[in-house]
């Protein structure tokens, strides 16, 4: 399928402390003619969500169960988006060369009103913003046909107690986590950190790859509460083959939430919106693996990288297949297809040790790429640092907190065996003034 090619004109906007700013003239307020159906019932589950550990535990009990609720009917949004993709032109490229699709707009546009509604005065850092949508000639309605779909995918999952929307309600809502919408100083900020989707090449593929929604909360520069949501996650229990109309179900599709001081736990994903959990047994802990031994560790990298681009490979081969024979020199690489999020996930929950990523210079690394995985991860009882063994610094990017800058790369593991791999890679290689390490 051809990808149109869009580039992306800055557009501002500014509000509160944060200051959002306020910039490029809204288009025509066009009014859709769809109109929310989820209404005041989707408000009360998400306000009434379920979570495995009592409210006087959790300080921001209250932050993690409407991200619990909005991220699971995100996920039913990508499933349904997904089955439909590729019957017309719901997909683009930003100037990134990274695809973007109606379903990461109206995840975004979903998340985006959810919160807004409930912790208004809470900002939002997202992936996406609504520029490409607003780039469209004057003659050329395929904007208007995009924010109908992007409207249309989230119709009956967001809550607004009926009232319709507009096309700028929907792109306001896009723009509220976009590039522009927030200027933060250096103080320690309070605000959501959303990644809509995490794996939009492996969305797009049409089979059982990865992707995850993932949502953070960060309080006083610390990620406090998180959610991650991964429609094809296949549990422990066979997934139903005889329907696979329905992604979230029987076996497959997981939710993952987080709190600090509260651990890290999972459930099943829902069957259907509206069938949300009202019992806390149905909660599993996840708790990191154990492995100690740098060589029988499952180790995942970013599928853009190879082996040879890590450090660890100047004293280790590396094998993808399980069944091989594997000795002190060589270790195995799972193959964890497309988006950091689902590494993060993988590592939380026990099926890989280490997760590493190596800094380049021609690509930055996103905050909504680490920041819920780093909170899933550390209640799970795993760590995370740069290749220096430093905390990553959510806030490096002062005014819009965006972009990290770890020192040579990202190191997550379930922390038995960090110590030892931050010692290696000390060892084999020299930081250069870049922050890479060679």
């Amino acid at each position: 399928m051809p990808l149109l090619h869009l580039s992306l004109p800055p557009h501002r906007l500014l509000v509160g402390r944060c200051r959002l700013l306020s910039g490029a003239a809204a288009p025509r307020s066009t009014r859709l003619s769809l109109r929310a159906s989820a209404g005041a019932s989707a408000s009360t589950e998400a306000e009434a969500y379920v979570l495995p550990f009592p409210q006087e535990r959790a300080v921001h009990h209250r932050e993690l169960a409407a991200a619990a609720g909005v991220v699971e009917r995100a996920c039913r949004l990508c499933v349904d988006v997904k089955r439909s993709l590729f019957s017309g032109g719901n997909i683009l490229e930003k100037n990134d060369q990274t695809p973007v699709t109606v379903a990461d707009f109206g995840v975004q546009a979903l998340v985006s009103l959810e919160l807004q509604r409930l912790f208004p005065s809470i900002p939002l850092v997202a992936e996406e913003d609504s520029a490409s949508l607003r780039s469209s000639k004057a003659d050329d309605n395929s904007s208007d046909v995009l924010v109908e779909a992007i409207f249309s995918a989230f119709v009956d999952k967001v809550s607004n107690n009926g009232s319709s929307l507009t096309r700028d309600d929907v792109l306001r809502a896009i723009d509220r986590g976009g590039k522009d919408a927030v200027s933060f100083d250096s103080n320690p900020a309070t605000y959501w950190v959303l990644d809509p989707i995490d794996g939009t090449k492996g969305f797009l593929r049409g089979d059982d790859a990865l992707y995850v929604v993932g949502l953070a909360l960060v309080v006083d520069g610390k990620v406090a509460v998180g959610v991650m949501g991964c429609p094809n996650w296949i549990n422990d229990i066979v997934a139903n083959e005889r329907d696979d109309s329905t992604a979230a179900c029987d076996g497959r599709g997981i939710l993952m939430v987080s709190h600090v001081g509260c651990g890290t736990w999972t459930r099943h994903l829902s069957a259907e919106i509206g069938q949300f959990a009202t019992v806390q047994d149905i909660w599993k802990r996840c708790f990191v693996d154990t492995c100690s031994a740098v060589h029988m560790a499952r180790y995942c990298i970013p599928d853009s990288q190879s082996w040879d681009m890590i450090p660890l490979s100047v004293l280790f081969s590396s094998t993808t297949d399980e069944s091989d024979t594997r000795d002190e020199k060589k270790i195995l690489l799972l193959s964890v297809f497309c988006g950091s999020l689902c590494k993060y996930l993988t590592v939380a929950s026990g099926r890989a040790s280490v997760f590493v990523l190596r800094a380049r210079e021609t690509t930055q690394i996103k905050s909504w790429d680490h920041a819920v995985g780093v909170i899933c991860v550390q209640e799970a009882g795993g760590q995370i640092s740069d290749w220096s063994g430093k905390p990553l610094d959510l806030a490096a990017d002062v005014t819009s907190r965006r972009i990290i800058y770890p020192s040579g790369g990202v190191l997550v593991t379930n922390g038995a065996v960090h110590d030892k791999l931050v010692e290696i890679i000390s060892a084999n290689y020299k930081e250069d003034h870049y922050g890479a390490l060679y």
